[in-house]
């Protein structure tokens, strides 16, 4: 998980209202409303009315595909690309806008038309040479080249290594990298071709379709993704690796991406992750994806990037010195960014505020495996319970300052510790309520419901009703709403500590967000 944040400045202008958003892979657009049949068009809305990150996404489409086509130059550092997604109107438009910051667009075209269009803030505006119908498929095709070191991090989606780069785009930075849509709601097919100069390759999430030698030395790559992805999701790297293969559980494709000068060194961590998905199969069942593999990035800069791990899909981007510890170090933690696959990557966030989902799931599993395997925490503490108990006790201050668990109140106190142990916290109530077989048939029939797709909060508490056969929806709703922490079941001596002034300010300032229990 990508432990920080970034505040979006507000447009200058948006269109229209925030479109309601929906779950389940449905439309974007609101019903009704401009561009019905026989009507001329209008713009799309410039947001998808996240309440985290209200800039984020565009209305009047949808995309199926996107296709990335990415050449690096070793010498100049640049990276020349063209992005050309798929998509179906939801409206009748007359302009619609993606995400996109920090790339110098050549040019546009729609349908294989030249299209007029601008840059604004944080959006590219595009008007296509006659307004696209509802309901109709189009083909956009943006030219563009990239510099990764211009703007720098935590501000940028891109990390710039000794030999390359790799993308980190978690949570509102996909669209640093690449034009999109680029919200979790408007999930879509990917293909990725890289082209690295000699002495590099070019990887991406998904599994290799095919390696061209060109003539010029250079070898360009094409993987694509056999589930939809969400845009934050995205691994796109080029550098000096070797692709290290084995298999894990049923023979399921492992792939590790790996700085030929540390593969030695990190080999002992690599090999620990068929046990890490066979452990965590037993509990949520089979793995979802086509492969699963790690990235340890080829940087020791500590300002390359702020995070230790993030979940990109398929291929899991880590900080390479931390995977050089001892098990007992990582292996939590390494079992946090796996649970991702299943609540992030494969069921993602319906909005940002959903984040609780991810976070509170892979502190969860990745607490329980390295308690069951005798390793302290970071508190010294050797159980799940007593850890909810230490936890328990902060509720009250932590609703204080980071806000219900469920109900973050701004994008700076997102990734806050109420996200994570907050979240294992409420799943602990949960399970304490209902029972470990409920909880766990609770657990998949969720991932089973909203596979390849979204899922809010709601989404959770109503599939927790139906399995358990009762209304949870006030029990949840306190807990992952409320101003005060209700009472945990089974343990009625539990107390909570009452909270003292708002330390929000302070921790803001400090910028730290490696807040899951599993570091």
């Amino acid at each position: 998980m990508r432990y920080r944040t970034r505040v979006t400045a507000p447009a200058a202008a948006l269109f229209g209202t925030a479109a309601a958003l929906t779950v389940g892979g449905g439309a974007h657009a609101a019903p009704g409303g401009p561009g019905e049949p026989g009507e001329p068009g209008a713009p799309g809305t410039e947001t998808l009315g996240d309440p985290v990150y209200p800039n984020l996404g565009n209305t009047g489409y949808r995309v199926h595909e996107y296709h990335l086509d990415f050449a690096y130059d070793a010498t100049t550092r640049l990276v020349d690309a063209t992005a050309t997604l798929k998509l179906r109107t939801t409206q009748a438009l007359t302009r619609f806008s993606l995400d996109c910051l920090g790339l110098d667009i050549r040019t546009v075209r729609v349908n294989g038309r030249e299209a007029v269009f601008e840059q604004v803030e944080e959006k590219l505006r595009i008007t296509p040479d006659r307004p696209l119908p509802k309901g109709v498929a189009a083909t956009v095709r943006v030219a563009y080249s990239a510099d990764p070191r211009r703007i720098p991090q935590p501000l940028t989606g891109w990390v710039v290594t000794l030999d390359g780069f790799a993308v980190a785009g978690q949570p509102n930075l996909a669209h640093t990298v690449f034009p999109c849509n680029d919200h979790p709601q408007d999930k879509a097919d990917f293909t990725f071709r890289v082209t690295a100069p000699a002495g590099l390759k070019g990887v991406a999430s998904g599994r290799l379709v095919c390696t061209e030698n060109l003539a010029d030395g250079r070898t360009a790559t094409t993987y694509r993704s056999a589930s939809p992805m969400a845009t934050e999701l995205v691994q796109i790297s080029v550098g000096d690796y070797v692709i290290k293969e084995r298999q894990g559980p049923h023979g399921l494709p492992l792939r590790d991406v790996v700085p030929t000068a540390r593969a030695e060194a990190l080999e002992p961590a690599l090999a620990l992750t068929p046990g890490h998905v066979e452990w965590l199969e037993a509990r949520l069942g089979a793995y979802p994806f086509e492969m699963y593999g790690i990235l340890p990035c080829n940087s020791d800069d500590p300002a390359a990037f702020d995070f230790t791990g993030l979940e990109t899909q398929t291929l899991t981007i880590y900080k390479p010195n931390y995977l050089l510890q001892a098990e007992p170090k990582i292996g939590s933690h390494m079992m946090h960014e796996l649970v991702h696959t299943y609540f992030g990557n494969l069921v993602s966030p319906a909005t940002w505020a959903d984040l609780w989902l991810n976070e509170g799931h892979a502190d969860y599993y990745g607490l329980l495996y390295r308690y069951e395997r005798g390793w302290a925490d970071g508190l010294g503490l050797l159980s799940l319970e007593a850890r909810m108990k230490a936890t328990y006790a902060l509720g009250d201050q932590w609703r204080k300052d980071s806000g219900p668990v469920a109900a973050p109140p701004s994008a700076a106190r997102l990734f806050d510790g109420q996200r994570y142990l907050g979240g294992v916290l409420v799943l602990f109530a949960l399970r304490e309520l209902v029972g470990e077989d409920v909880f766990h048939a609770i657990e998949r029939a969720f991932l089973d419901r909203y596979r390849n797709s979204v899922a809010t909060t709601q989404n959770y508490i109503d599939v927790a009703s139906e399995v358990s056969g009762q209304d949870l929806s006030g029990f949840l709703r306190d807990w992952l709403y409320g101003t005060v922490t209700p009472r945990m079941p089974n343990h009625p001596d539990w107390t909570v500590t009452p909270p003292k002034s708002s330390l929000a300010a302070g921790r803001a300032a400090a910028r730290s967000h490696d807040n899951s229990a599993t570091l």
